[in-house]
């Protein structure tokens, strides 16, 4: 697998850091299991970061402050295996043989992208809503479009991330094939084509809802969540 689109420096800091948002992460987390160069870089951040945490005065707690840590740790560590993009180091893990979904994925959908089972959305157009923790905010979800499909011209308020499974596509920043990811912020708008023979799956995350061009795209938004 060729990777040419990885992800931005700041996406992967966030990520090491523990700031990004969740829906957003677990697409992070699915390219670093994919991708060793990404994952690379992301355990160089987290080096970076704890040589940055360990250089801070410590500040003493309240004991009700810290009664709350605690709980919220073990909270954190019960619930990190319930969520795509919670619960994982940076480092990426290799996906066992045959499988074509990256690993963090396996518990949500199975390691094969021809087992799932999706849900029609639209005209040549099919999805997997993927589970985000309580009040997490976001989306996430798998994408499958038909080969030559044109997904309706939009923008997007905030950070959006799309991973590519399987297939292609291409859009106004460039063609994006399996293990590319396209790291957006709300300064692009762009109208995908998926490939005109294999079509493309893709994992995508966003902070908020796009901002689509079309009339009818937008009288639909509310029934497709997206």
């Amino acid at each position: 697998m060729k990777i040419t689109h990885h992800l931005d420096a700041a996406t992967l800091m966030s990520y090491a850091a523990g700031s990004l948002p969740e829906a957003l992460g677990a697409v992070v987390a699915a390219h670093l299991d994919v991708c060793p160069a990404c994952a690379a870089e992301a355990r160089f951040a987290t080096t970076i970061g704890a040589g940055v945490f360990e250089r801070l005065e410590p500040v003493a707690m309240s004991p009700s402050a810290a009664a709350k840590s605690a709980i919220a740790i073990a909270a954190a560590r019960q619930e990190g295996d319930s969520y795509p993009g919670r619960g994982r180091d940076v480092a990426g893990e290799a996906s066992c043989d045959g499988a074509d979904v990256p690993r963090s994925l396996h518990r949500f959908v199975g390691p094969r992208l021809d087992e799932i089972r999706w849900k029609r959305l639209g005209l040549g157009i099919w999805h997997v809503p993927l589970p985000l923790s309580k009040g997490a905010q976001g989306d996430l979800r798998l994408i499958k479009v038909a080969p030559g499909q044109i997904m309706p011209e939009h923008g997007h308020g905030a950070s959006e991330l799309t991973l590519v499974l399987a297939g292609s596509y291409r859009d106004e920043v460039g063609e994006f094939k399996a293990g590319d990811i396209a790291d957006l912020g709300d300064d692009v708008d762009h109208t995908p084509v998926a490939n005109s023979k294999d079509g493309c799956i893709c994992l995508i995350a966003c902070e908020e809802r796009a901002r689509f061009k079309g009339l009818f795209a937008r009288m639909v938004q509310p029934l497709t969540g997206l």
